[in-house]
């Protein structure tokens, strides 16, 4: 089976999920991989066969969405022609996590395609969302990336075509520890507007991993240390809380390792807002902002548990529903169903 694996980079959530994913992928056929965007700081480490600037997000120094970089960096005619000569035709199954390129491409070809991924998730109304809705976020949402079929990624079941988290196994082979530093990635926030908030904490210490760093470089009780695999994963494991961001897969791997966990989501970017939300239904700490109230907000967080919760099952189990659920798909046998499969069991 020809596979073609499509990956949004507009952040590295799809890029550490992607890696996880591929060696068992690679166990169903000859995977082709097409990467899109260019907000990742990880290497993907596997070979891409195609490549696309895409649509890439940048942010303000102070944790908002840049609508206007992000607006300039747009090219019509570009993604016309990556449209058109995306090769989408030549596959057995086109597998599509949140890339509108692909979408594009298998519509214009009438091509079937499997939207899967945590963006996924949100085509059940069931999936948590912020009190006040963006009617143009949940547009996105819904027509980013269309596809015939969905598969989703979430932290918790809120519909049956809804998967757990995909969790790195040096997270879930991990012993976690509780040393004497928290660890902070906030991506939408610049070196100097951090070092304002987080020195006055002092002697509490940080690790903070941060775009604008290429080496390991101390700040007073800060640590700022580069976006890599290896050392995100040791301060992850090791640290005694993290301050992060409304993304997906570092707040679901803390939760796998019962760290305390404090979201920032980016504002302006609504999936985040509503992974938010969805962390807060669970108990989990939420700010709006880093502002001149988050030494208060630090010090009350620290007093709290972490939130258990049980994430046992493995990737292995993750693909092999995706791989039954998109070959029903791509065969028309609609009477397999996620909800009744005995392998999802393990998954809850």
């Amino acid at each position: 089976m020809k596979i073609l694996y499509s990956v949004q980079a507009t952040g590295n959530g799809h890029i550490s999920r992607a890696m996880e994913l591929l060696p068992y992928l690679n166990e169903y056929g000859d995977v082709d991989i097409f990467l899109s965007g260019a907000n990742s700081s990880l290497d993907l480490n596997f070979p891409i066969k195609y490549r696309s600037k895409g649509l890439s997000l940048f942010y303000t120094c102070k944790g908002k969405l840049d609508y206007t970089k992000t607006a300039f960096a747009l090219s019509p005619l570009r993604l016309r022609k990556e449209v058109k000569d995306l090769p989408v035709e030549k596959y057995d199954l086109v597998l599509n996590d949140f890339e509108c390129i692909t979408a594009m491409a298998c519509a214009a070809k009438k091509i079937p395609s499997i939207n899967f991924g945590h963006q996924a998730s949100f085509y059940s109304a069931n999936t948590p969302r912020p009190k006040e809705k963006s009617k143009m976020g949940e547009w996105i949402l819904k027509n980013y990336a269309r596809a015939p079929f969905y598969i989703g990624l979430h932290f918790q079941r809120y519909d049956n075509f809804i998967l757990p988290p995909v969790i790195k196994k040096e997270i879930t082979r991990a012993q976690p520890a509780a040393k004497d530093f928290f660890a902070v990635y906030l991506p939408s926030y610049c070196e100097h507007i951090m070092e304002k908030y987080f020195h006055p904490l002092s002697p509490v210490r940080f690790h903070i991993f941060s775009w604008q760093t290429k080496n390991v470089k101390r700040s007073g009780n800060i640590t700022f240390m580069p976006v890599e695999k290896a050392l995100f994963n040791d301060a992850l494991i090791n640290c005694s809380g993290i301050i992060t961001g409304g993304g997906f897969e570092t707040p679901a791997e803390a939760l796998k390792l019962e760290k305390k966990l404090m979201v920032i989501p980016i504002s302006g970017q609504y999936g985040q807002q509503c992974n938010a939300a969805a962390l807060e239904q669970m108990g989990i700490n939420k700010l709006d902002k880093l502002d001149d109230d988050f030494t208060g907000h630090f010090n009350d967080w620290v007093q709290t548990k972490p939130v258990k919760i049980n994430y046992d099952h493995s990737t292995e189990d993750i693909i092999a529903n995706v791989m039954k659920l998109s070959i029903a798909h791509i065969n028309k046998n609609n009477s397999y169903d996620l909800l009744t499969d005995p392998l999802l069991y393990s998954l809850h």
